[in-house]
């Protein structure tokens, strides 16, 4: 199975895939049964590097496009 990212506009990074997710300390994320999961772009999150929906109030926008080749 492969790896995807997509991008939410105005949202998170979705994950979906065989992944380890790794902080700066080393330890590695419990993302045991997590299919997808989503992280935060926006920077407000309180559960870190996880997305928590707040990118809705806090007014984080995106201007994330795809270069044209």
């Amino acid at each position: 199975m492969s790896v995807e990212i997509s991008i939410r506009p105005n949202g998170p990074f979705l994950v979906t895939g065989p992944v380890t997710l790794t902080d700066t300390q080393g330890a590695t994320y419990d993302l045991a049964g997590k299919e997808t999961f989503a992280l935060c772009r926006c920077g407000a999150s309180k559960n870190r590097p996880f997305c928590d929906g707040t990118h809705k109030d806090c007014g984080f926008e995106s201007a994330d496009v795809v270069p044209s080749e």
